[in-house]
């Protein structure tokens, strides 16, 4: 497997460049911390910490939503398929033909013999 920069480095220091990231996204945007957080329903401290890489997720999809930048996420994190071995496990979970098991065959007869035709 192959290493890229971003596997050499702590979840921390990623996180404090993906708040350098934002901060400077806003800035490029000339919008307010207090604009994005009045926009989003939190303290200005919340979007103050966002830019230090400490944000929770909703928060960070949140203030990308005011920056415009929501669309990024799929660059970000591309939806993922379902792997052939996955799907095959999901379709043997799923019924392919009815088991023939009579009980149906059972209440039409019961009702049958009760029919006065």
């Amino acid at each position: 497997m192959y290493l890229t920069a971003y596997d050499k480095v702590s979840a921390a220091q990623l996180c404090e460049q993906i708040g350098e990231r934002l901060k400077q996204a806003r800035l490029n945007r000339n919008i307010t911390q207090e604009y994005i957080a009045q926009s989003i329903g939190i303290s200005r401290r919340t979007v103050i910490n966002a830019e230090k890489g400490q944000v929770t997720l909703e928060n960070l999809v949140a203030m990308l939503q005011v920056l415009g930048l929501a669309r990024q996420l799929d660059a970000f994190l591309p939806p993922q398929p379902v792997s052939p071995v996955q799907l095959a496990r999901l379709q043997g979970s799923k019924r392919q033909r009815a088991s023939g098991s009579g009980t149906l065959k059972e209440e039409i007869s019961s009702v049958m013999e009760d029919s006065p035709w």
